[in-house]
């Protein structure tokens, strides 16, 4: 069985999973706290990132070259860009970019990385329909939506700036680490998924509803993740 490295930005992302995990290892690198052991005799690394883009590629860096992972996977919560997709779907990556990155004075576009070959990183496809598939099973009366994650170092709770992350780079959900954990996954050579459980709608009424739907969405993404590590091969 391939081994798995789980990704979440805050303890309550990750919490639940380290309680389900057997024969558990703890190390700790760079102030962050890595769980390895086995769920249903998957190998499996837990580790909570901390918030932001920088946090989120230094840890994949470690699960990668402390750890032999071979799949990266991100949960957490994200502000949804769409009118379709609600509160509490979940929203799996085709692709991630960031779109603050901006070296527009340079004569790049927004979100285009400098000197680099790619810029919008592309998930492994298996593993989106795979999850899809999972989705349907445990988490039916969600809605299920696949398309570009969008990351960046700011909480988005304006709607002009939701307006043109939308015009600008067509996303279907903001959030803070995915496309840093995708850009690392990437310059390895190893597959990636970004899952998010959207906790508010990314503009003037975010800050009150995250708080408020915030636990929901974790369960969701728990519910997911639990299964989908069975049936990865």
């Amino acid at each position: 069985m391939r081994k798995i490295g789980i990704i979440g930005a805050m303890d309550e992302e990750v919490k639940r999973l380290k309680e389900l995990m057997q024969n558990v290892q703890i190390k700790s690198i760079a102030s962050m706290d890595f769980y390895e052991g086995y769920f249903e005799k998957v190998p499996l690394v837990v580790v909570r990132s901390g918030i932001g883009k920088v946090n989120a590629a230094l840890c994949t860096q470690i699960l990668i070259d402390r750890y032999d992972i071979e799949i990266v996977i991100n949960t957490g919560v994200a502000g949804s860009l769409r009118n379709e997709i609600d509160i509490a779907d979940i929203v799996l990556s085709t692709e991630a970019l960031q779109h603050d990155m901006d070296a527009r004075g340079f004569g790049y576009e927004m979100g285009v990385i400098p000197r680099m070959d790619k810029s919008i990183f592309t998930a492994d496809i298996k593993l989106v329909n795979l999850a899809k598939k999972v989705c349907s099973e445990v988490l039916p009366s969600l809605g299920v939506h696949t398309g570009r994650v969008l990351s960046g170092d700011q909480f988005i709770s304006d709607t002009k700036k939701k307006e043109w992350l939308v015009n600008t780079f067509d996303g279907y959900c903001t959030e803070m680490e995915g496309a840093a954990i995708a850009q690392a996954a990437y310059l390895n050579n190893i597959p990636f998924l970004i899952i998010r459980a959207i906790s508010d709608k990314a503009d003037q009424s975010a800050e009150m509803v995250y708080s408020e739907f915030e636990e929901l969405a974790i369960d969701n993404t728990v519910k997911l993740l639990t299964e989908l590590i069975k049936q990865i091969d």
